[in-house]
């Protein structure tokens, strides 16, 4: 019995604690997913923000055809027909005008404030085509300059 008890006490001596170098591992590999985590969280709040901008532009080309379909005849008129503008037009004392000058402030602070912000109306007849174009440069994997397009008859 007290060859046991010895034998015992060395192997416990023995296995107690951990190495240095076992604690470095881990460190190493909890910084590495730490690492990975944040990496992830800055493309979700990339993408997230190219999402929200996407939104907003199907929100203002609804926005816009709404309008026009509350004056209808301006629209058969050819009024509301606007070619790719970038600056925010003078609201006049029309209707057509002060529904284009807000939509193109609602793009610029809404989409970005820049040259790349710009909005085009097409109508042939009662059948109109909004478009929208903006910069994206956050999100991953798409394409800096992006235009959403919106057809609708009114």
């Amino acid at each position: 019995m007290l060859a046991s008890r010895g034998n015992s006490r060395a192997s416990k001596r023995n296995q107690t604690g951990f190495s240095l170098l076992e604690v470095l591992i881990a460190v190493l590999v909890l910084s590495v997913g730490l690492l990975g985590m944040a990496a992830l969280q800055i493309n979700a709040m990339k993408n997230n923000q190219s999402s929200y901008q996407r939104t907003q532009a199907v929100m203002l080309s609804y926005f816009m055809l709404d309008a026009m379909r509350t004056n209808r005849g301006d629209v058969a008129d050819g009024n509301y027909d606007m070619a790719k503008t970038c600056a925010v037009p003078v609201a006049g004392g029309s209707l057509v005008s002060g529904d284009q000058h807000f939509w193109m402030q609602a793009l610029k602070d809404n989409l970005g404030n820049d040259n790349a912000t710009c909005g085009e109306i097409d109508c042939t007849g009662m059948t109109c085509t909004v478009r929208i174009y903006w910069r994206d440069d956050r999100g991953t994997g798409g394409a800096a300059e992006q235009m959403f397009e919106t057809a609708s008859g009114l």
